[in-house]
């Protein structure tokens, strides 16, 4: 994929129109059927991969010559590329010349992809023959093929491209095929290498799996940038494909947040993008950057996104700056911060703790993360700018983390657990669930201090043994519900699936808190998980427990790539070396995880302040800088 352009389809390289094979632009199928023939007979498959974020290559071969023998004779090669090109390549490796009748069949319905996966598509639509190829029209959109070389025959009723190729001995012929929407030019995808917005990152080391991963994620999260319509120079990460091709406010705002040591160009276009979506003063929910409503699990109803959204706005904000945001930008975008942080004050009034914005709801353990983060870090911002209202939000969160620790901790026989949320009597729901993650991501202050937690020093302790155990961890990452609550489910995304963006806050969390076991525990399962997946982790798969020589089992209702997936990446490999940045100081702070329990790693293209940043994390633990900014100071 490369946004707005995806294609899809399995293993063996032919389009056939089943389920969702195609070539898509903007979330519309342009093409869905594309078959090859060569000699009258389909090439039996032997190789399929990708080549990039972008492309895929599939290879087949046949025999056109009956009477050499039993081996194949002509290979073809297809490469597909999601901007809607499609090389089909014939070599002949026969000892005497070939001529080879090739037949593409194709066809489409234009259909929209939500109509597609919902079953409700229409039949194809009747080709007619157009230029060099043939083209297809609906009430509201129209597409063509065209190919080079122009076919020597082209039947419209049969969907029908034929040529005649002659091959001389190692010889090769190639077919080319250009799918677009009718008067659309070519496709320019966001993630351009020349216009990214992301750094190439790259990553070496002791353990082989850091490179692979790392590439692939840089190139996921490249192929998912999406630009504003409005305003082209604004980019931000699509959810996830082929599902989620659009912008979902709250995940594209954690992804570009842990997308940060690529860069910050990323999050002030997310910035920018969600500032002109707030909802407006007067009125209700002023300063709330809208979302649709998420499905919680078994025990919760649906959360509001655009709640976790506001909240981090400040938050992308705030850290942003001290990545290397320029001053410029951030006091551009510091009113719509402001306003979100107004929502939140305005929303709590004289209350301890951010309930749900619907009558009636919980409060949720979570929410009460991403609030008290918002206010220690939306008061750190207003102060560096000398605005109103920080004290105001100190003193907020102060009330909420002793209302916290008095009403959110569930005790038992094995020392307690933290509620997954309030009932609207008080009541604490006492699922152990991965969204107690979110009470490990305090969020960096000035001198990359981290933020202090809700939790106590105990409880956070506490809270790292119970993520450790197999009931949270299910050898491959942690289960978003744990394995002994009611209503668990292995491949319920809220109710026991492993989610990757959860896994990795985990991570995260614990080496920020000092608890390197546990954390390498989380990795290396993840790690692992990562190699069955080809090294390109999806959104979430099932949380079945890890046994010897199984595979995790994929999710089918999982986007991939994903953006937080892609980020988390990025997220994981940066906390092994603590780089905790504060550019408006001019420093940076380097705290590796003193085990090392991936061994070396280098890690090279980061940016910090707008500038190359590379480290060297060493077997012992012990991190070096080997690339920064001029004048920027580094501390251990």
């Amino acid at each position: 994929m490369a946004l707005p352009g995806l294609a899809i389809s399995d293993g063996q390289g032919q389009l056939t129109g089943q389920g969702l094979d195609g070539f898509y632009r903007g979330g519309r199928r342009l093409l869905a059927r594309c078959q090859v023939r060569v000699a009258g007979r389909e090439p039996l498959p032997v190789q399929a991969r990708m080549t990039g974020s972008d492309s895929a290559r599939f290879v087949g071969t046949l025999r056109a010559s009956p009477a050499a023998g039993p081996d194949p004779d002509v290979v073809v090669e297809r490469t597909r590329h999601a901007d809607g090109t499609e090389r089909i390549t014939l070599r002949n490796a026969a000892p005497r010349p070939l001529r080879l009748p090739v037949e593409v069949s194709l066809g489409t319905d234009l259909a929209e992809l939500a109509a597609i996966a919902a079953g409700t598509a229409a039949s194809e639509l009747p080709a007619s023959v157009h230029d060099s190829g043939l083209r297809w029209a609906a009430a509201d959109a129209a597409a063509c093929v065209t190919a080079n070389p122009p076919p020597s025959d082209a039947l419209a009723s049969a969907g029908l491209l034929r040529w005649e190729l002659d091959l001389p001995p190692a010889g090769t012929a190639t077919v080319e095929l250009r799918v677009r929407p009718e008067g659309a030019g070519p496709l320019r995808p966001a993630g351009h290498a020349a216009t990214s917005p992301l750094a190439p990152a790259r990553a070496t080391g002791d353990d082989p799996r850091v490179a692979p991963l790392l590439h692939s994620a840089v190139a996921d999260l490249q192929a998912l940038l999406l630009r504003d319509r409005a305003h082209p120079a604004d980019t931000y990460l699509a959810a996830g494909a082929p599902w989620r091709c659009g912008m979902a406010p709250a995940e594209a705002l954690a992804a570009a947040r842990m997308a940060l040591p690529l860069g910050t160009r990323l999050a002030s276009g997310t910035l920018r993008s969600l500032a002109r979506t707030q909802l407006p003063r007067p009125g209700p929910g002023a300063g709330m950057i809208p979302g649709p409503r998420r499905d919680s699990g078994p025990h919760l109803p649906p959360s509001c996104t655009g709640t976790e959204a506001t909240l981090l706005f400040p938050v992308l904000l705030a850290e942003a700056r001290r990545w290397g945001l320029p001053e410029q930008e951030t006091q551009e975008l510091l009113p719509a911060a402001e306003r979100c942080l107004t929502w939140l004050r305005s929303t709590v009034g004289d209350g301890s703790y951010l309930h749900d914005p619907y009558p009636g709801g919980p409060v949720r353990c979570e929410t009460q993360a991403h609030a008290y983060r918002a206010a220690l870090l939306g008061a750190d911002l207003l102060d560096a700018y000398d605005r109103p209202g920080a004290t105001e939000l100190l003193q907020w969160a102060e009330t909420l983390r002793a209302a916290f620790r008095a009403d959110f901790w569930v005790e038992d026989r094995g020392g307690g657990r933290p509620a997954t949320a309030l009932a609207p009597d008080g009541r604490p729901l006492p699922h152990l669930s991965a969204t107690a993650v979110h009470l490990l991501d305090t969020g960096l202050l000035g001198g990359g201090r981290p933020a202090p937690g809700l939790l106590d020093e105990v409880r956070t302790e506490h809270l790292a043994r119970l993520l450790g155990t197999p009931a949270m961890d299910a050898g491959w990452g942690l289960r978003s519900l744990g394995a002994k609550e009611a209503g668990h489910n292995p491949f319920g995304h809220r109710s026991g699936a492993v989610r990757v963006h959860e896994t990795a806050l985990a991570v995260a969390g614990l080496v920020a808190a000092g608890h390197d076991k546990e954390a390498a525990g989380l990795l290396e399962g993840l790690l692992e998980a990562a190699e069955h997946f080809g090294h390109r982790l999806p959104e979430m798969f099932a949380g079945e427990q890890r046994s010897a020589g199984a595979a995790p089992l994929p999710h089918p209702a999982a986007c991939r790539p994903a953006a937080t997936a892609a980020a988390s990446v990025v997220l994981l490999l940066t906390a092994l070396a603590g780089i905790r940045p504060d550019v408006p100081a001019r420093t940076v702070t380097l705290r590796p995880v003193r085990s090392a329990p991936l061994g070396e790693i280098n890690l090279s293209g980061l940016r910090v302040a707008r500038a190359p940043f590379a480290v060297r994390i060493s077997r012992q633990g012990l991190a070096v800088a080997e690339e920064a900014a001029d004048g920027l100071q580094l501390g251990a």
